[in-house]
């Protein structure tokens, strides 16, 4: 781990990025500069599922709250140590949704001390297709990114860095576990029926020519590769993690009859996402199927990575003094 009050010989800012979403609360610390890679130099996450503290009136249970705003506090605590000297705070539209969400984003404000940037799920495909392109290259050609979270699905394909096609469905894992999967597991006919609700989700999903190099971009799909893919060898450049469809279809009956807690006994299965790797399985076959694609890579850069190159690209050479 860096020493927090080390900076970077090169001219860079020390930038923190703090990641509201609706499964997680992370905080990313990186010396960023121009043209650099940003490697972290420290983080921390929090789950907290806000998914399982709706009410039916939309609004966020009073302990949901108490924990998000818990988990954004010793976000803040880990930024002050590192000594900061810009933040991006980003919320995903899942709190702003909420009913009270617009109380609850001005309570996060009052601990960060600036305005929260919510993003919609557009916007959020945009920022993780970015992060995509810039880690494989131009080369790669055409990319396909696929991204399942706590909320919501993001899809987006292009050949430049700003994709033909962004777009989000409300179909995360969280969702997924929540309204069809009763604590988590899953019986073989609620697994049908959970799968035929979420295909006729993705299936509506705008209709382009997906012939491309796909990559998925979530921690969720990261934990099924690791549990269902394969390593792939690449002369030149790190090793990457795949999955094909097939794969996590024969994982999946037997992934919904395992209890969650036993779950994590399973390669690539984290505690965090034991209870909802399920939901996470099901989206990622249906907008596989959905598109016609039978393997997909992990990419290591998602959403954090996006908005710390954006900023840069926007930002980063007159702040940083080029």
């Amino acid at each position: 781990m860096t020493n927090p009050n080390t900076h970077s010989t090169r001219h860079s800012t020390r930038l923190g990025v703090l990641d509201i979403g609706s499964n997680t609360v992370h905080m990313l610390i990186v010396d960023a500069a121009v043209g650099s890679r940003p490697e972290p130099e420290a983080g921390t996450k929090t789950t907290v599922r806000l998914m399982d503290f709706l009410k039916e009136d939309g609004s966020i249970r009073k302990a949901g709250v108490e924990a998000l705003l818990n988990a954004v506090d010793e976000s803040m605590q880990l930024a002050e140590r590192y000594q900061i000297s810009q933040l991006l705070a980003l919320a995903t539209s899942a709190i702003h949704d909420a009913a009270n969400g617009n109380k609850i984003l001005h309570r996060i404000e009052e601990i960060v001390g600036q305005r929260i940037t919510v993003l919609s799920g557009d916007d959020e495909a945009r920022l993780t297709f970015l992060a995509a392109r810039r880690w494989y290259g131009w080369d790669a050609g055409r990319l396909l990114v696929i991204d399942v979270g706590g909320g919501s699905l993001e899809v987006a394909v292009g050949s430049e860095e700003e994709p033909s096609v962004a777009t989000s469905a409300r179909i995360g894992a969280g969702i997924v576990t929540r309204d069809y999967l009763p604590g988590g597991m899953a019986t073989p006919k609620e697994l049908e029926t959970a799968r035929k609700r979420i295909a006729n989700v993705a299936d509506a999903i705008p209709t382009e020519d997906y012939s491309s190099h796909a990559v998925g971009t979530s921690k969720a799909i990261r934990s099924l590769a690791r549990l269902a893919g394969s390593v792939i060898h690449q002369p030149g450049r790190e090793d990457a993690l795949s999955v094909e469809r097939e794969q996590l279809e024969d994982w999946l009956p037997r992934l919904a009859s395992i209890d969650p807690a036993q779950r994590t006994a399973l390669p690539g299965i984290t505690q965090d996402r034991a209870f909802s790797i399920v939901g996470a399985g099901i989206v990622a076959v249906e907008i596989m199927d959905a598109l016609g694609i039978n393997e997909i890579e992990v990419c290591p850069w998602a959403l954090r990575e996006g908005a710390i190159l954006r900023w840069l690209d926007q930002y980063g050479r007159t702040r940083i003094g080029f």
